[in-house]
């Protein structure tokens, strides 16, 4: 054997027996001197039965110790007090321990702890990075009793009947973001009584925990607030929420923690119990973006109950029976930027008695909910006046349901293609908002267009009303197909396309501050319409209705059988327009009430031209007939006994080219063909025309009437013009032109016998004097061929409307035709005629007063000789003419 073999022999041999001695005289040291070691340089007293030490391995067992701080005051270190059958340390680092203070090990083995542990008081974080004083890979508790205690000696952590078992444990140092601060790779857990209070809101309680080849199960989990609702308001002002959750039972398995990802699957909750407490504090948002990554694969929550409420008690949500089936639920930075925050592969939900409350209540007693279809039944929405001026809704609806052909996020927006909607058996009332929001939508997280292919309602009875003016849709049921919600060019909220729509409703109402308006039916889509039995009735009597009224405003009594149009037109979207072929309306009988007592509205009246111009967007009926109808007029003075009438009968009205001058390359003229039965007595004919893009607003009007009797104009004139005329009105023509300025034209009146007759204000007497003097100014006999007559300059009166100036034309023209050319003159002279009769009643009257004077003071006996005199100055005095 050569010299250098023999010498690493026995080198080798030398450090074993070395190695040996060390071993068994560390052990016996252990043994022996340890704990006072313990006890005099640190500040726990530690007893145990036995202990070995392998410094090959850096093995560590040690059996029936005893731990107890000597100083159980001291908030500056943890606080030790127990016992632990067996403590196995494998690959211990004595290293670590010796020169960086540190515990290192691969494995820690405790048997049947039974420890409480008091933390230490914390240390500033502001002072800089600290290490983990403590480092084991894998960790085994058996049957421990574990209860941990903050410096304050608030219990923060206790565990009965613990078997622990954590794989490749690691520890991220408190610097370090993004990352979970303890991850593992495997685990197992048993254990009862589990308490955790991780501050001093809540409480973490759970009756037991087991798990079976990586199947946990909890049973009876409860998290428990630790204020009631008022301390928490009263000592957390800024926080919003105060939540308490019951779980009956819970499973789930496969839980992974690797660096900043969470995961596991088949996660079960059986009867969940959730109580959410709001407050009014605001919602912070946090700057810190969301750095983790959420996977939990198949979550099933089973029986939930959830309800949260409103700071001043009441329910805000609440619902029962939910089941939640949620498959590949994912959490993470990418879908937090989505408007729903969180990506799935499917999911089903479902509930009962939900009910929702904001400035009203909404219940539904079922709901069901999937990514492809959802429905709702037996829904109600009831005021409860909690937002006064909100719209808000009285609404009770059997039915909601939708079926989805898309839903998906693209780019980070959502993007909806709705295959079709149900809405079945809405009654109630919609009661339209008188406050308006301010608030601005974000509509960044929609892809728009959003698609309804089809909506439809049925057998509905709906009410809609704002500001007391009910609009009431009776036996409602509509389609509407292809709705295109489009985002507005100014980006301040959404627009509405429709391709086709379809609605019948019967009974349809609307009631106004004067009116209550009716339909016995109506049917409308894109290109019809068909109104049946219309009506537009006075809810007030025409005194109620001048006393309400502060200037002239026209009363109306309106009814029509039929009203029905073609072509299309477009009234939801942004590009409104109306484009009818034909618009008919058969049997209409008009009622048109003016009273000239109110005042006159200062309000400047515009031409017919200029008011359809002023319509906004596109409109053009090619054709508007009236047939069959009545149109009555009544017009009240205060000095006339009762209503002027005038009553145009067998009314039929043809209107071509109706616009508002918005369509480019079409026709702006419009032509308007009056035929008539004025006063039920003769015939009228009327050509009226005008064009509504000339901004001149210059019109022609024209019309003819034949043999008409002057008796039949009486009830117009007799009331308040205190006239009535006899004879005949053979012909009479007009042709007049004008403008917002005025009208011009020409006169022609052949009649035949006229005659007049002025009568007192009372209408009961004629005024002879008066009566002869008008008939011999007024022409009887216009001849075979009267010559037409001028009608020129007729002023217009702005704030009159458009027929005011009409009949002023048509009083020139009765003026010039029965009085002659120098009109002026001849009314000059029946003044002065008038005049010089009243100066003759008054001095009959004088004369009267002094014979009376005279009678007063003459003797018994003189009165006889006057008895003369008695008859004729004591007659009744006739009112006194104007």
């Amino acid at each position: 054997m050569k010299k250098w073999v023999k010498k690493s022999l026995i080198g080798l041999g030398v450090l074993l027996i070395i190695f040996l001695l060390a071993n068994f005289g560390l052990n016996i040291w252990l043994k022996t001197q340890l704990p006072n070691y313990i006890k005099n340089n640190t500040d726990y007293k530690v007893s145990y039965k036995t202990l070995d030490v392998d410094l090959g391995t850096g093995n560590i067992v040690s059996t029936g110790i005893s731990v107890n701080s000597k100083n159980p005051q001291n908030i500056n270190v943890i606080g030790l007090q127990g016992t632990i059958d067996t403590l196995k340390i494998s690959r211990f680092g004595i290293y670590d321990v010796i020169f960086n203070k540190q515990i290192n090990s691969s494995d820690l083995l405790l048997a049947s702890p039974n420890l409480n542990v008091i933390l230490a008081r914390p240390v500033d974080h502001k002072t800089g990075k600290k290490r983990n004083p403590v480092l084991f890979e894998n960790i085994r508790i058996n049957n421990g009793i574990i209860n941990i205690f903050r410096h304050t000696k608030q219990k923060f952590l206790s565990v009965e009947q613990l078997d622990l078992f954590v794989e490749n444990l690691q520890m991220t140092e408190e610097s370090v973001e993004n990352k979970l601060p303890v991850v593992f790779d495997k685990y197992d857990i048993k254990g009862k009584r589990f308490f955790f209070r991780p501050d001093n809101v809540y409480a973490l309680k759970i009756d037991k925990i087991t798990t079976s080849n990586g199947q946990m199960s909890v049973e009876n989990f409860r998290l428990i607030p630790l204020l009631t609702f008022a301390q928490f308001k009263r000592f957390y002002p800024q926080k919003p929420k105060l939540f308490q959750f019951d779980i009956q039972k819970m499973d789930f398995k496969d839980v992974v923690l690797k660096k900043n990802r969470v995961s596991l699957a088949n996660a079960d909750f059986q009867n969940p119990v959730l109580s959410v407490y709001t407050t009014h504090a605001a919602v912070k948002k946090s700057d810190k973006p969301f750095s983790y990554e959420v996977n939990l694969d198949d979550i099933r929550l089973n029986n939930a109950t959830v309800q949260i409420l409103k700071p001043d008690g009441n329910k805000l949500f609440f619902a029962r029976n939910l089941n939640v089936n949620v498959n590949q639920l994912k959490l993470d930075k990418e879908t937090m930027e989505n408007v729903i925050p969180v990506g799935y592969k499917d999911f089903r939900f479902s509930g009962k008695d939900i009910h929702f409350s904001n400035h009203q209540d909404i219940n539904a007693e079922s709901i069901a909910l999937n990514p492809k279809s959802g429905e709702m039944r037996n829904i109600s929405i009831i005021p409860n006046g909690d937002a006064q001026g909100k719209t808000s809704m009285n609404l009770t609806a059997a039915q909601i349901a939708f079926n989805i052909n898309k839903w998906e996020f693209l780019d980070k927006k959502l993007n909806l293609d709705v295959k079709d909607v149900l809405v079945s058996n809405v009654n109630g009332t919609i009661k339209g908002g008188t406050v308006k929001s301010d608030k601005k939508v974000n509509l960044n997280g929609i892809q728009f267009p959003i698609i309804i292919r089809k909506v439809t309602l049925k057998n509905s009875n709906v009410v809609y009303d704002k500001g007391a003016q009910p609009l009431a849709f009776n036996d409602l049921n509509a389609t509407i197909n292809d709705i295109e919600l489009l985002e507005k060019a100014n980006k301040t909220g959404m627009d509405l396309k429709i391709k086709d729509y379809f609605l019948t409703t019967k009974n349809f109402a609307y009631k106004t501050k004067f009116y209550h308006m009716s339909v016995g039916l109506l049917k409308l889509n894109k290109n019809k319409v068909q109104v049946n039995n219309f009506a537009m009735k006075p809810l007030v009597s025409r005194a109620q209705f001048i006393k309400m009224i502060p200037v002239e405003r026209d009363l109306y009594d309106l009814t029509a059988n039929q009203v029905t149009a073609d072509g299309s037109w477009d009234l939801f979207s942004q590009n409104k327009f109306i484009n009818a072929s034909n618009v008919t309306i058969q049997g209409a009988d008009a009622v048109i009430f003016r009273s000239k007592i109110p005042k006159d509205d200062p309000k400047e009246k515009p031409l017919y031209s200029r008011m359809l111009r002023s319509i906004k967007f596109p409109v053009t009926i090619n054709m508007l007939d009236l047939k069959n109808s009545k149109l009555v007029y009544e017009e009240d003075t205060p000095e006339s006994a009762g209503p002027g009438k005038l009553t145009f009968s067998n009314f039929n009205m043809n209107v071509k080219n109706l616009n508002s001058a918005k369509t480019k390359g079409k026709p702006t003229r419009v032509d308007i063909k009056i035929n008539c039965s004025f006063m039920n007595l003769a015939p009228l004919s009327v050509n009226w025309n005008f064009d509504v893009a000339d901004q001149r607003d210059v019109f022609t009007i024209s019309g003819r009437t034949l043999n008409l009797p002057a008796q039949g104009i009486n009830p117009f004139i007799r009331p308040y013009l205190h006239v009535t005329a006899t004879g005949t009105i053979q012909e009479m023509l007009f042709n007049f032109r004008g403008n917002p300025a005025g009208l011009n034209g020409t006169f022609n009146l052949k009649h035949k016998d006229l005659k007049v007759a002025i009568l007192d204000k009372n209408n009961r007497e004629k005024k002879g004097v008066l009566t002869a003097i008008a008939n011999l100014v007024v022409r009887s006999n216009s001849g075979r061929l009267p010559e037409d007559v001028k009608v020129e300059n007729i002023p217009r009166d702005p704030t009159k409307s458009f027929f005011n100036l009409f009949w002023k034309g048509i009083e020139s023209g009765l003026k010039k035709t029965l009085i002659g050319k120098n009109v002026d003159k001849t009314e000059e002279s029946v003044k002065n005629t008038v005049s010089a009769v009243k100066d003759m009643k008054q001095s009959v009257k004088e004369l009267k007063e002094e014979v009376k004077n005279k009678k007063e003071s003459a003797p018994k006996e003189e009165k006889k000789k006057k008895g003369l005199f008695k008859g004729i100055f004591n007659k009744k005095e006739k009112p006194e003419t104007e």
